[in-house]
């Protein structure tokens, strides 16, 4: 349905520092397209490399290796035609801290050549009560909107939003969920980096997990879920429970774990009625009465999880 690729990057390296010692490789030989008309969640730990990847997509970085493409376009050599074609989101910056909310993106608005109407983005956003107040005294939630209403007034053909539903509330992070659907919708193509695997299940045709500077995984949350471990069964019981005689009754391969006290997890290569049937069995033999017994899908947050590790990255 998408023939052609709005972002093509190939063998991309960047490094930081100077010297050897001194040097960190932040992207290394990185690989990662985007089809035109979709969006796609590039997913990463800190420090994987996600945000210098499209930071230099964005034309902010210049790479050291390897080819980058936007739209067609060099997004370093060849940015001057490329910026009235995308739109950025950025966590902070860009804005006047003493502007007006509406004034600025109005400013924005006539910048370019065929803007949306700023009266329907402002009240599509909730931006109308806070019109008239200045940057600096908007809340985290209303700068996070206005950075999307500027990224996005400027009709682009590709848009790329950092964190778009960080700090919102439930009703704002559904208006921007309904807004991003309906930029996709109007054929324009967007990348989203988010550390809410919730929002990239909900939003994206594809999903990139980038670690340790490569893209290590890439497809459907459909696909990255059905792959690797199964479907899990979790209940709840008596805490500390000797897990040893259960796996003795599953296949090899399976695996038993308390999650938390009283909580259990139970992973093996069986359908999942001949699982739960199995666990179901080993309780009622071992007098234990499952609590919560439901078997769950593998989620986008375990795949991750499993790819890139579960300690804590500064």
């Amino acid at each position: 349905m998408h023939s052609e690729p709005a972002v093509q990057v190939a063998g991309l390296v960047k490094h930081y520092g100077t010297g050897f010692n001194n040097r960190v490789t932040a992207v290394d030989g990185l690989d990662l397209t985007i089809m035109s008309g979709t969006i796609t969640a590039v997913l990463g730990p800190n420090g994987a490399g996600k945000t210098t990847t499209i930071e230099t997509c964005e034309g902010y970085r210049r790479p050291d290796a390897g080819t980058v493409r936007v739209l067609g376009l060099d997004p370093v050599t060849q940015s001057a035609a490329l910026r009235p074609r995308i739109g950025v989101m950025l966590q902070s910056g860009g804005v006047y801290a003493g502007a007006r909310a509406v004034e600025m993106l109005r400013h924005t608005a006539r910048l370019h050549a065929h803007p949306l109407d700023v009266d329907t983005l402002v009240e599509r956003l909730g931006l109308g009560s806070c019109g008239r107040t200045t940057y600096r005294r908007l809340s985290g939630g209303q700068q996070q909107r206005l950075a999307l209403a500027m990224a996005v007034v400027g009709r682009p053909e590709l848009v790329f939003l950092d964190e778009p539903t960080a700090g919102l509330d439930p009703q704002a992070r559904r208006a921007t969920w309904d807004l991003v659907r309906d930029l996709r919708r109007d054929g324009v193509t967007v990348v989203v980096t988010t550390h809410h695997m919730d929002e990239a299940e909900q939003l994206a045709d594809h999903v990139a997990i980038v670690d340790h500077g490569k893209v290590i995984a890439g497809g459907t949350t459909e696909e990255l879920c059905r792959g690797g471990a199964e479907d899990a069964l979790r209940f709840d019981g008596p805490p500390g429970l000797d897990l040893g005689p259960l796996l003795k009754e599953l296949p090899a391969g399976a695996t038993a774990t308390e999650t938390a006290p009283g909580s259990y997890r139970v992973e093996a290569p069986l359908d999942p009625s001949r699982l739960l049937a199995a666990v179901t069995g080993w309780c009622a033999g071992s007098g234990i009465l499952p609590e919560r017994l439901a078997v769950q899908r593998r989620s986008l947050e375990d795949v991750f999880l499993d790819l890139t590790g579960r300690e804590l990255r500064s």
